[in-house]
C-alpha cells in the first residue's frame, strides 16, 4: 500500500535539522511502502526546501521525484470538487491539506505521513473514522 505524503514529511526528509527528521526518517525506512507525494504538495516543499536548503537541496528533491523514488499523484477534476467541499466544511485548512485529503479518500489511504497533527486529526474522511497520521 502507498504512503501519502504531505509537505512537512517532505521537508523533513530533506532537512537534517528538522525536529521530525528523525522520526520522518526512520518511519519511512521501517515502512517500505511505496512513497506518494501529491502532486498538489510538491511545489510548496520544492519552494521550502529551496527557500530554507538551498538550490541544491531543490535538485534533489527533483532528482528523487524523476529516479522514481518519490511517486507522484496526479489530481483529479473530482478531486477538485473535493477540495472544495472540503474547504467549506473545515475552513482552517488550506488548499495543499484539502488536496491531500481528497486523494487519500479516492484512493482509499488510511494513513498520511504528516507533521501537522492539528488540521489533519479534525478531518473525518469518508472512507474510515479517522486518519492513521504517522510518523
Amino acid at each position: 500500500m502507498p504512503l501519502l505524503l504531505d509537505t512537512g514529511v517532505i521537508y523533513a526528509l530533506a532537512d537534517r535539522d528538522d525536529a521530525w527528521h528523525q522520526r520522518a526518517t526512520t518511519y519511512v525506512d521501517e515502512a517500505r511502502d511505496f512513497l506518494v507525494a501529491p502532486v498538489t504538495v510538491l511545489p510548496e516543499a520544492a519552494y521550502l526546501i529551496r527557500e530554507r536548503l538551498g538550490a541544491a537541496a531543490e535538485r534533489m528533491l527533483v532528482a528523487s521525484l524523476a529516479a522514481g523514488e518519490l511517486g507522484v499523484e496526479a489530481f483529479t477534476a473530482a478531486d477538485l470538487r473535493r477540495c472544495a467541499a472540503l474547504l467549506e466544511t473545515y475552513p482552517v485548512i488550506g488548499f495543499v491539506d484539502a488536496s491531500v485529503v481528497a486523494i487519500a479518500e479516492r484512493l482509499r489511504l488510511r494513513t498520511i505521513a504528516t507533521t501537522d497533527r492539528r488540521h489533519f486529526a479534525m478531518i473525518r474522511p469518508r472512507h474510515v473514522r479517522a486518519f492513521e497520521l504517522v510518523p
